[in-house]
């Protein structure tokens, strides 16, 4: 299984659009890993986890055909990971897809009573919707995937994912705090390949919403205690914000003495 990190920054992209703060003014001197897009990732060429504004950029940057993907997991409604304008651009004569090229959507209410209030479920955009609640389950060709309760906006039901694929596991961490104690209780019996999560604040700590590098090792810890990890499993970070300061290289830092490796752009690896 391949994971390709397309965006790794929190909704505001880094460096943020009208930011003047010494982070961003630092990301555009130095470049490279620093600049950093609005949060998604492609699982091999056909499994998209979320869809944000920046998804055109996206494909550009990464050599994509979207046209490629057959599902889209969306964790909630914010803009910065779904952008259902840009899901418009699946009809003619925006697009000529060949063949029937169906892209399957999976998200919470909320997300597909916007989908269908924005009239792009159907024929002309060939999306089809399915509504995920928390522990649901679902299987697809390839694939197989569980969404868990996110700590996060309170007014809908966030999601993170467990994706099961060629006899791997990986867990979707982002947007959320400190996980719910029922998602805990989801994950005992798991045993994770990859736990990819969320460090929204850097090196800060945040009670709820989002995490910082404090909770990120207070996750690790208690995965490892409870049997869900183990020494084989790898730990990334993701969804980082200007707010939190900390460049590439200060999360590289940060992080490495907690054995946890900070994503960036373009960022691919292969479990």
């Amino acid at each position: 299984m391949r994971i390709t990190f397309l965006g790794t920054a929190a909704a505001e992209g880094w460096p943020a659009v009208f930011c003047e703060c010494s982070a961003c003014q630092r990301a555009r001197e130095k470049g490279g890993k620093n600049i950093r897009t609005r949060s998604s990732a492609l699982i091999n060429d056909d499994l998209l986890i979320d869809f944000p504004p920046d998804t055109f950029s996206h494909a550009l940057n990464n050599g994509l055909s979207l046209s490629k993907v057959k599902y889209l997991l969306i964790t909630h409604s914010h803009q910065d990971h779904f952008y259902p304008e840009d899901l418009a651009m699946r009809k003619p004569p925006f697009a000529h897809i060949q063949g029937e090229k169906i892209l399957r959507i999976f998200a919470n209410e909320t997300v597909v009573e916007r989908i269908k209030g924005y009239r792009l479920e159907g024929k002309e955009t060939m999306i089809e919707t399915k509504i995920l609640q928390p522990f649901d389950e679902v299987e697809m060709e390839g694939y197989w995937v569980k969404a868990l309760r996110a700590d996060h906006q309170p007014s809908e039901k966030c999601l993170i994912y467990l994706i099961k694929s060629e006899g791997k596991t990986i867990l979707w961490g982002t947007d959320t705090g400190f996980f719910p104690e029922d998602t805990w209780e989801a994950l005992i019996g798991e045993r994770l390949d990859v736990a990819i999560l969320d460090t929204t604040s850097g090196p800060h700590s945040t009670p709820s919403y989002h995490m910082g590098i404090p909770e990120v090792v207070r996750t690790k810890e208690r995965m490892l205690k409870e049997g869900i990890a183990d020494e084989k499993t790898i730990f990334i970070s993701t969804h980082f914000s200007h707010n939190g300061g900390l460049l590439q290289e200060e999360l590289e830092r940060a992080l490495e003495p907690f054995g946890i490796m900070p994503a960036y752009d373009g960022f691919k690896i292969e479990i």
